[in-house]
């Protein structure tokens, strides 16, 4: 024990706590199918939950502009879901098939 050298980065009994599998290996291939429909699911509900959200505000309080005092609340609810629901959908869109 006395001459085997110390690693620093590892559990103390000579394993390394790092693992040696390459991270790519741990991503699913492509038949992923159904998880990239579910999250782009997930981004088009938020994207029409953004919408509904500021339509039923606007019906509610009988205005459209969020800007006035007092409205500021409202953009910061409906302004991140459309936001991250475009974003997500550009995202998780379907690739285009290469030639």
């Amino acid at each position: 024990m006395a001459d085997q050298h110390h690693n620093p980065f590892s559990g103390g009994l000579g394993k390394p706590i790092y693992t040696t599998t390459p991270l790519g290996a741990l991503m699913p291939g492509e038949g992923a199918e159904f998880g990239r429909k579910a999250i782009l699911g997930f981004y088009t509900f938020l994207l029409v939950a953004g919408v509904a959200i500021y339509w039923a505000w606007g019906v509610m309080y009988g205005t459209w502009y969020p800007f006035a005092e007092g409205n500021y609340g409202i953009y910061v609810i409906y302004v991140p879901l459309i936001a991250f629901g475009i974003l997500g959908i550009l995202l998780y869109r379907k690739k285009p098939a290469s030639a």
